[in-house]
């Protein structure tokens, strides 16, 4: 930012702030501000819905044995009612996360680091330890935080203990957020049954990454959900607009939260 001596505002093109924040030469007193999107939001709840979904129905299977012309009936999924899928962030995609899923019928529990909102047939845990316990008691579990310095590498090999044997990682947070070694070992030994993720440290995700070929792992190219360029444009004029009237624009980042 350095040859922009007078600049206000730093807008985020999506909801991730962390590679703006992490400038070096962002001056101090400048406003971030990143995108809300409920359409966004909404595509991130579907996403989050449907990896849920292929690792509790095992549409894996289906799908290799629809190669192999295998007419298999014998996998009997439990009830969504049996099933907790937790959820790490329970800020805008969160919120529209969570009522997908209650409305699949799944028990729903969620990591809130304000503990403020509240939404029928969702679980809040807050404080220091939500984290862990949403993990320990979750049978598929999203992330969805955002990136800060106390999230960083929050997925690493001591979450993993403890959640339970069979558990999926759903991974749609930030690549940093993942101890990509650490996932590796617990799927390599069984712990974690299988994960899916759309979000990696290096992007593009190298060739030679062993998550391609790995029969438990479903890789996307960070595509969970998307905003458009007119809703973008729309939101950068709006926060820009509040913040030369002297108000705080509806987009502005918490800086010293990271988010």
């Amino acid at each position: 930012f350095d040859p922009y001596p007078n600049i206000k505002m730093v807008s985020s093109i999506a909801a991730g702030v962390d590679s703006i924040m992490d400038c070096p030469s962002l001056p101090s007193g400048v406003t971030v501000t990143r995108i809300r999107d409920e359409e966004q939001a909404r595509m991130m709840a579907g996403f989050a819905a449907w990896h849920v979904l292929h690792h509790h129905r095992r549409m894996g299977d289906y799908l290799d044995n629809q190669k192999a012309a295998r007419w298999d009936r014998s996998y009997r999924a439990p009830m969504a009612s049996e099933v907790t899928v937790g959820l790490l962030g329970f800020g805008l995609m969160g919120q529209h996360t969570a009522r997908a899923l209650v409305a699949m019928g799944y028990r729903v529990l969620a990591a809130s680091r304000s503990g403020n909102a509240a939404l029928d047939g969702v679980e809040i845990l807050s404080g220091p330890g939500a984290v862990a316990a949403v993990a320990a008691r979750a049978d598929y579990l999203v992330n969805l935080l955002p990136l800060t310095d106390e999230t960083r590498d929050i997925l690493d090999a001591a979450l993993f203990a403890t959640m339970p044997a069979g558990a999926v990682l759903i991974q749609l947070g930030r690549g940093e957020h993942l101890v990509e070694p650490d996932l590796l070992a617990a799927l390599d030994r069984g712990h974690l049954a299988a994960a899916s993720l759309d979000v990696f440290r290096d992007e593009p995700l190298p060739a030679d990454s062993p998550f391609w070929a790995h029969p438990r792992v479903v890789v996307t190219p960070h595509k969970a959900s998307d905003t458009t360029r007119s809703e973008i444009l729309r939101q950068v004029a709006e926060n820009y607009a509040a913040l030369i009237a002297g108000e705080t624009p509806p987009g502005a980042v918490d800086r010293d939260a990271g988010y």
